[in-house]
Order: C-alpha cells, then sequence, then structure tokens
C-alpha cells in the first residue's frame, strides 16, 4: 500500500477516496475500495478490498470490516465493530428503483464490540447492541440485545456471548464467567451485563 491523501492513514492506490471524508490515523484501506464524501472513519481501522462507505457512515476505532461488505448511509458503528465478509446494511425499508427515498434513510447503530459474521444482513432500523454476536448468514429484522448471540433467517436469539467473544453458560443464580477472560456476567430480567 502506498500513503493516501493523508500520510495518517494509507490506501491501496485502487482505492477511491472522496473530498470531504475524515479518516483517522493508522487506518488501511485496501483495493478496490471506495469511500464516500462526509464519512468518518476512526484510528486504526481496516476497510478490506472492494468495500463500499456510503455518505455520512461513521466508523469508530478499531473497527474490522471485511472484504465486500456494504455500509450505507444512516449506519453508525462505535469502536471494536467486526464486519464480517460479504456482509450488508441496508437503508431503505421500501426501496423501489423509480421512487426516491434519500430522505427517508432509516438509521442503524451497531453498538462497541458487537461482530456480524459473513453474509448477513442487518435489515435498517434494528440496532445492534454492545458486544452482540451475529452468525453468519443472518437477516436480522429486529433491534438485537448487548451480549445476544443470534443465528438465522430470520435471525433468533440462541444465547448470549462474553466480550471475548465465547458463549456464555448461566448458573441456577444467573452469573456466568467467560472462560478467556474470566470476566464475570449476570443475566437478569432477559438482559445480560458484565460485572465490573
Amino acid at each position: 500500500m502506498i500513503p493516501g491523501k493523508n500520510t495518517e492513514y494509507t490506501a491501496h492506490p485502487t482505492a477511491v477516496i472522496d473530498e470531504g471524508c475524515v479518516i483517522g490515523k493508522g487506518t488501511r484501506i485496501w483495493h478496490f475500495s471506495h469511500i464516500m464524501p462526509g464519512c468518518r472513519i476512526g484510528e486504526n481501522c481496516n476497510i478490506g478490498q472492494n468495500v463500499v462507505v456510503s455518505p455520512e457512515v461513521v466508523l469508530g476505532n478499531n473497527v474490522k470490516v471485511q472484504n465486500n461488505v456494504s455500509i450505507y448511509t444512516g449506519v453508525t458503528c462505535d469502536d471494536d465493530v467486526f464486519l464480517g465478509p460479504s456482509m450488508v446494511f441496508t437503508n431503505v425499508m421500501n426501496p423501489r428503483s423509480a421512487v426516491s427515498r434519500k430522505t427517508q434513510y432509516a438509521k442503524t447503530h451497531v453498538g462497541k464490540g458487537a461482530s456480524i459474521g459473513a453474509n448477513a444482513t442487518i435489515v435498517c432500523g434494528n440496532d445492534i447492541g454492545e458486544y452482540a454476536f451475529i452468525g453468519a448468514g443472518s437477516v436480522v429484522t429486529k433491534s438485537i440485545h448487548a451480549f445476544a448471540l443470534v443465528m438465522g433467517n430470520p435471525a433468533k436469539q440462541t444465547g448470549w456471548m462474553s466480550e471475548f467473544g465465547h458463549r456464555l453458560h448461566f448458573d441456577s443464580n444467573g452469573l456466568a464467567v467467560c472462560p478467556e477472560s474470566k470476566q464475570e456476567y449476570k443475566l437478569e430480567d432477559k438482559l445480560v451485563t458484565r460485572i465490573k
């Protein structure tokens, strides 16, 4: 890769970066990706090959966007989000080629540390909670709780995940421990929180 228009980030020569983007230090943009006007991309992000980041999209720091991902206007992602290969966001509920709905884009927010698997589709207007885990190929048609594990079409919750991406198994007291980090979690009123 060669330096892009700003020496603080790097971009492959085939990447197209429109005027008016803000791209953070240490971010890398790979082959054939298009970063459109008004985008804000944080520090230390990785934008894979053949990615489209539409106008006004906001990505936090350390966001990993794998190859062939489409991130449309109305999407915001917090820090440490992982967007798997070929996953896609939508931004209009009832698209028609002959009807302009550019003023009707629905917003979708992806919380800190969430992971969205390969080929998943996030239907617009549905937020993804922090550290949620969306299985590969899932179609998300409703908002997802923090730490939730969902999969399928339409996506259904099948469990809970730790910040380190391990399935949580709760005891009779509603407590679970991540096998890798040893962080503790509490399940209460059908919601999970990490015990500080």
